[in-house]
């Protein structure tokens, strides 16, 4: 294949996402490096890091933009402005990570492919991160040409009665803003309770290994211990990415003479919904793949209706 032959479509971009590093979010907040080095150090910690990290996602980043502008038109995009960027039909998606980076990503589009990109492998794991920065020259005209595999991604999809609707890549988390007690009623396959519980976790297969994964831990931990059972108790909570159903866990749900615990966990499978209305006068609250900022409001009479969403993401493999 020649160069004309990758390049994209003339009416199509090449969008590149990315994050500020700590020590950018440190300058906003003290308004020079100088400032910023202050508290980290005053703080006994080593402000080297921060600029080691800085200056490896900046090179990373220089490096990727060059090699994006051989195969066409590349867009940068700060994750701050995802929410109200609107992406075109045919175009390629970049997200330089971290993992969280490429989940919040991936909710904003309709089937466009997302190249998940390691700035430093010695820094970040990157399970959604599959490439380097020397991978691209190489991934691109497979991506380009639509001849590089793509992994599905199930989503969730939260809808309300007050018309809003959030997705979700990893996790919805249903329950209070503060450290206190979220009351709601419950639903799921015509079996329905009152509860009062730390909240509801609803996980996608992908979110599986991340919030969910650490609640298993913990309850297994626990029933090993008050049963003394043997250390290989089943399973850690984890499934597919592109499993064809949800999966719900309430947090610490709390009997009493008015709240219930029966339904505590389950799956949700693609034909059903979780429905849950709140009882909560205020701070009542759902958000998405850990980002609270970009919560809805779940207060009295507010109902939820969370299910398998209809979107896929995809991500190259």
């Amino acid at each position: 294949m020649n160069a004309a032959e990758d390049a994209i479509a003339a009416d199509s971009k090449i969008v590149l996402v990315v994050r500020p590093t700590r020590l950018d979010e440190l300058v906003a907040r003290f308004n020079t490096i100088q400032q910023a080095q202050f508290y980290i150090e005053h703080l006994g910690a080593d402000f080297g890091d921060y600029l080691a990290e800085h200056r490896r996602y900046g090179d990373a980043l220089m490096t990727v933009e060059t090699v994006l502008r051989t195969f066409g038109r590349v867009q940068r995009l700060d994750r701050r402005y995802l929410a109200n960027f609107i992406f075109g039909a045919q175009d390629i998606v970049i997200v330089l990570g971290q993992d969280g980076l490429v989940a919040n990503t991936l909710k904003y589009l309709e089937g466009q492919p997302v190249i998940g990109v390691n700035p430093d492998r010695a820094r970040w794991d990157g399970v959604l991160l599959p490439f380097t920065v020397n991978d691209l020259s190489r991934v691109m005209p497979e991506v380009v040409r639509k001849r590089r595999p793509v992994r599905a991604v199930t989503m969730a999809q939260a809808v309300l009665n007050t018309g809003q609707t959030l997705y979700a890549v990893n996790d919805v988390f249903i329950g209070q803003r503060s450290h206190v007690s979220a009351r709601y009623t419950i639903a799921i396959a015509g079996r329905e309770e009152r509860q009062s519980s730390s909240g509801v976790i609803v996980s996608t297969g992908l979110g599986s290994t991340g919030w969910l994964r650490s609640i298993y831990a913990g309850w297994h931990a626990a029933t090993r211990t008050l049963l003394r059972q043997a250390a290989d108790a089943a399973g850690d909570g984890s499934f597919a990415w592109d499993a064809d159903y949800l999966h719900y866990f309430v947090r610490e749900p709390y009997p009493s003479r008015v709240t219930q615990t029966n339904l505590v966990i389950g799956r949700i499978e693609r034909d059903q919904c979780l429905v849950l209305v709140s009882q909560m006068p205020e701070n009542g609250v759902i958000f998405s793949d850990g980002i609270e900022a970009d919560h809805l409001d779940f207060n009295s009479g507010t109902e939820a209706r969370i299910g398998v969403a209809a979107k896929q993401g995809l991500l190259v493999a």
